[in-house]
Parts: C-alpha cells; structure tokens; sequence
C-alpha cells in the first residue's frame, strides 16, 4: 500500500511538472551583438579595445586639477585616496614597504587608462572624454617620468609605453 501511495504522489508530481513546463512564461529574449556594444569597453593589454582620441601631459594636468586633486592630492600624492605617483623601485623586497602606484606597481598603461575610463571620477564614473582620458593617463605616467610631457597618447602610442613592473606578475595561464 506504502509504496502505491508513493508510485501515485511521483506520477501526480511528474505530471504536473510537465504542464508546467508546456505553459512556463518565456523571459528574456536573444541579445544581439550591436546591443551589447555600448557596454563591451573592456581595453586589453595590448590595446585593443582603446578609442579613438588623444592628449598629452599638459592637457591632462587641467583635467587632473579639476577632476582628480581633490581626492589623490596635487602632483599625484597626499590626499585621502590611493597615491599615483612615485613609490618606482620599491617593490624590491629589502626596499621597505612597498609604495604601489601607477608608476610603481601597474603593470600596463592601457589597464590604467580602462580602470579610469570606467571608474573616476569617483562620483561621476564614465564621464570623461576619451580626449580626457588619453591626457590624464598621459599626465600621470609622465609625473611618474614615464613618457615626456609633450608625449602624445593614443590608441597607437599608450600600448607601447612600458611600464617599470610590467613583468612584476605572473601570467595566469587559461584555456581559451
């Protein structure tokens, strides 16, 4: 008796699982490639993925004092938020603590160019222009005396800047 009571609460479950899954609601539909494109700003390594635009270190000086001062400090350093320049050699271990900033510790000056493309200013995340943007990258590596000051940044010249660590990590190895 046990176990056709069992057999008929299976049946009744399979049962209705089935006619739910006949009239589930279909949510969501396919996405097409030029919907996503707007949100695909992701810059590799090599550049690819960086807009057009351009900007040297004394354009992008204006844009750091006006959008960029008030939380990392005049010159890159001594203000509340994380310090961008300086700190270049001091990743050796018998250096001390390791003062990590874009000269120091970054290992690829397009990743710097996306992370601010995407994240700062901190209260108005994705509002500088790409012209903007290639100039503040390009004032921040040359405060760091990476590139001179009238260095032109572009898609073309910002993936062959080297930064100091740029074989500082260790390639993560994946199946693609």
């Amino acid at each position: 008796m046990f176990m056709l009571k069992q057999l008929a609460i299976s049946l009744s479950v399979l049962s209705v699982s089935a006619a739910a899954a006949q009239t589930a609601p279909k949510f969501g539909q396919l996405i097409a490639p030029s919907d996503i494109a707007p949100w695909d700003i992701s810059i590799l390594p090599d550049g690819a993925g960086l807009p057009p635009g351009r900007g040297t270190a004394t354009q992008g000086g204006i844009v750091y004092a006006a959008k960029c001062q008030a939380c990392h400090g005049e010159k890159g350093s001594g203000g509340p938020n994380d310090r961008l320049v300086g700190g270049i050699g001091s990743l050796a271990p018998d250096k001390g603590p390791p003062v990590r900033t874009v000269g120091s510790y970054w290992p690829y000056a397009t990743t710097f160019f996306d992370y601010v493309r995407r994240a700062m200013p901190f209260q108005e995340t994705k509002t500088l222009s790409s012209d903007e943007l290639y100039a503040l990258t390009a004032y921040i590596l040359h405060m760091n005396g990476i590139i001179g000051e009238n260095d032109t940044m572009d898609s073309e010249t910002l993936p062959k800047v080297k930064l100091p660590n740029r074989d500082g990590f260790v390639a993560f190895p994946r199946d693609r």
